[in-house]
């Protein structure tokens, strides 16, 4: 297993000695994670989980975020919004206020997967969480590093944001964390489930302070949400078959796209003349990305056209023009490759919840205004969670935070490891490069110079055909990689 930090690693090993599946695991560290990644994920998320079952195919569960406004009258106020301009990842302009929160489906989108492939109550996976949320954590390296940029001008406009990340002086808190409220809300979604944030009293309360403060998300958009279980987009490279989210998710089409061009790269390492091709790779895809995936009307429609473009001419395409993760693979040949985001945060914390609010309508990259979603549909996202079956039995789970740079760090690591002959370790580890702002005339190359966070934080988790498990978090962030040994009745596979 590998996810993003000590706690949350410590509920992923909890319920695997419980008896919990791979689906389970990565259940209960995202639901800790959502309570201390705090400005990169909360319960207020949208997501995808990707599972390779130990027999059968592979399966997406789109909880991604719906634009809300069903029913809303016509002629209604406009939403209450403001931009903020912040140095973070090099210059980003955010849209917060409370009509920037979108409509959550994480939560949703994990209670269908547990359905499929869980094998623990409901209950025992929002345990861990609770109790990280009662006793309080302290503020990790990635949420530090946000949090440094935008403490004030993001998440300290609101009182309850404000109290508490902020010690008595205004600084941001050196102490550990507690939200007031949070731990009650989680005893409640432990007790009702994955629909809490729905159908009652929960969600009638975040519907409530949504529309008090000027947002579009009404109780209407929280009841109405569904999460969608869908076919994943697959490629096959080097003997794997790798599945990962196809649309809404923009992120697995511009991920396919590349492993596809990169072709049988890198050949025993990167070689100089390796990256010039991941370069060249990266323009072509995030460029085609910005002037057609982003803005097309038939999202689907596009992407299989784009990888049917890809495939019969691979030349012709070279010549034109805030997330947390979570890997769990288990021995039995279960994989679960799940991501998560909140955006960059409203900056408000729902009245009486302890639930920071997510600011999906707001992040100016996935939301131009040339692309016009109706209330109800969902937005773009950027997420690639990946599982994978090779040919010899091997079981893969592999994504990354990060933003835009997610399809690029998970295409450099898994490129790496499929082609290159680099050990799961070392593909992580290795330097990577990011085209920024493909397609405009300012575009710009930024090349790894020393590890750091902005090119992502890839984790990454494997069974060999023996049972041989390996895991490995992004030396980049906080992230931890572990195995355990437990004891079960032996899987579908005959293996334990």
């Amino acid at each position: 297993m590998a996810a993003p930090s000590p706690e949350a690693a410590d509920a992923a090993e909890a319920i695997a000695r419980a008896g919990g599946s791979a689906v389970d695991a990565a259940i209960a560290a995202a639901l800790v994670a959502m309570v201390t990644e705090v400005g990169l994920v909360s319960l207020s998320s949208g997501g995808f989980v990707t599972v390779q079952p130990a027999a059968g195919a592979a399966y997406t569960v789109d909880g991604w975020m719906d634009r809300p406004g069903i029913g809303r009258d016509a002629g209604s106020a406009p939403a209450r919004t403001w931009d903020v301009s912040t140095e973070y990842g090099g210059g980003v302009d955010i849209t917060i206020g409370a009509g920037s929160v979108a409509t959550h489906g994480s939560l949703a989108a994990f209670g269908e997967a547990h359905a499929r492939d869980g094998r623990l109550p409901w209950a025992e996976l929002v345990g861990p969480a609770i109790d990280v949320a009662r006793g309080g954590f302290a503020l990790g390296s990635a949420s530090r590093y946000y949090l440094r940029h935008v403490h004030e001008s993001i998440f300290g406009w609101d009182p309850a944001s404000h109290a508490a990340l902020h010690d008595s002086t205004g600084r941001l808190t050196e102490e550990r964390v507690v939200v007031a409220d949070l731990a009650t809300t989680l005893e409640h979604i432990a007790s009702t489930g994955p629909r809490a944030l729905h159908q009652g009293d929960l969600a009638v309360a975040i519907a409530a302070d949504v529309g008090a403060r000027g947002g579009l998300l009404g109780h209407a958009d929280l009841a109405a949400y569904a999460p969608v279980v869908r076919e994943p987009l697959t490629t096959r490279v080097h003997g794997w078959r790798l599945a990962t989210a196809t649309a809404p998710s923009v992120g697995g089409v511009v991920l396919a796209a590349m492993l596809r061009l990169l072709e049988d790269r890198p050949r025993g390492g990167w070689e100089p003349a390796d990256v010039e091709h991941l370069v060249r790779v990266q323009r072509a895809v995030l460029g085609h990305r910005r002037e057609v995936l982003e803005v097309a009307a038939d999202l689907p429609a596009a992407s299989r056209a784009w990888l049917d473009r890809v495939d019969a001419d691979h030349r012709a395409v070279l010549e034109s023009g805030s997330t947390a993760h979570v890997s769990v693979t288990d021995a039995d040949g279960s994989a679960c490759s799940l991501t998560v985001s909140s955006g960059y945060g409203a900056g408000m914390v729902a009245a009486g919840t302890g639930i920071w609010l997510n600011n999906c309508l707001g992040e100016q990259e996935l939301n131009p205004p040339a692309r016009q979603v109706t209330a109800g549909s969902r937005l773009l996202s950027n997420m690639a969670p990946v599982v994978g079956r090779h040919d010899d039995g091997s079981t893969l789970a592999i994504g990354s935070p990060g933003a835009d740079r997610i399809t690029t760090a998970v295409v450099s690591a898994l490129a790496g490891f499929v082609n290159g002959g680099l050990d799961l370790h070392a593909a992580v580890a290795h330097p990577r490069v990011h085209v920024h702002r493909a397609g405009l005339p300012d575009e710009d190359v930024r090349v790894e110079d020393e590890l750091s966070m902005y090119f992502g934080g890839v984790g990454a988790a494997l069974t060999r055909p023996d049972g041989h498990l390996e895991a490995v978090a992004d030396p980049r962030r906080d992230g931890v990689a572990r195995v355990v040994g437990v004891s079960r009745p032996p899987g579908p596979s005959g293996r334990r």
